[in-house]
């Protein structure tokens, strides 16, 4: 069930995108509409997580790093349904809170790549990905975001508006899908390879 701290989330990161940055959103029929997935996406800025989940009508639970969970900013990431992470590696206990939420029903949002582009361009995936669908068996959504580099990209302070933003979600991949073309002995490494692969087609 969505929460209405997360909703409000929702209303007003798709207020500014339409406003400033010509929000445009595609494939989101593609989205189900119940039973976990991961969402995997390229990562550009910060402007990502909101924009990839603002219009996903999904309990869309993101990683955050620990680091931000204190304080009044800690109570708010909580509410905004994020797992911490300690500097971005997926430890035993971030595996199984992840698996947990997973289990319930409910969706995750994960960057193969792992942080921002340098660049704009799409990079190698993180080990981690694989691990996470090979433990969790559950499907992936692979999707694609164009503009948010030229917006708010690494090395930069204030967003650019007027600026472009397009979201495209691909077609559901079933964990079947991905480890039957895989080889046992780097199945997760292939695994993260190809969805990698397949956000690069979106």
């Amino acid at each position: 069930m969505i929460t209405f701290t997360y909703r409000i989330a929702q209303y007003l990161s798709l207020f500014y995108l339409k406003s400033f940055h010509r929000f445009e959103v595609n494939g989101l029929d593609n989205i189900p509409n119940k039973g976990s997935f991961l969402l995997a996406s390229n990562h550009l800025s910060f402007l990502d997580p909101p924009a990839l989940g603002c219009k996903v009508n999904r309990n869309l639970h993101y990683f955050a790093r620990d680091s931000l969970f204190v304080g009044p900013l800690g109570f708010l990431i909580r509410r905004l349904n994020s797992i911490p992470v300690n500097r971005g590696q997926l430890d035993l206990g971030t595996l199984k809170h992840t698996l947990s939420v997973l289990k319930s029903g409910e969706p995750l949002l994960v960057f193969p790549e792992g942080t921002r582009s340098l660049d704009g361009d799409l990079g190698p995936p993180k080990k981690g990905i694989g691990l996470l669908i090979d433990k969790a068996k559950c499907p992936v959504i692979p999707a694609r975001i164009r503009g948010s580099f030229e917006i708010l990209g690494k090395g930069k302070v204030f967003p650019r508006l007027g600026r472009k933003l397009t979201i495209t979600y691909g077609k559901l991949i079933t964990y079947e899908d991905l480890s039957s073309v895989c080889s046992e002995n780097n199945r997760r490494t292939e695994i993260s390879n190809l969805i990698m692969e397949a956000i690069r087609q979106i």
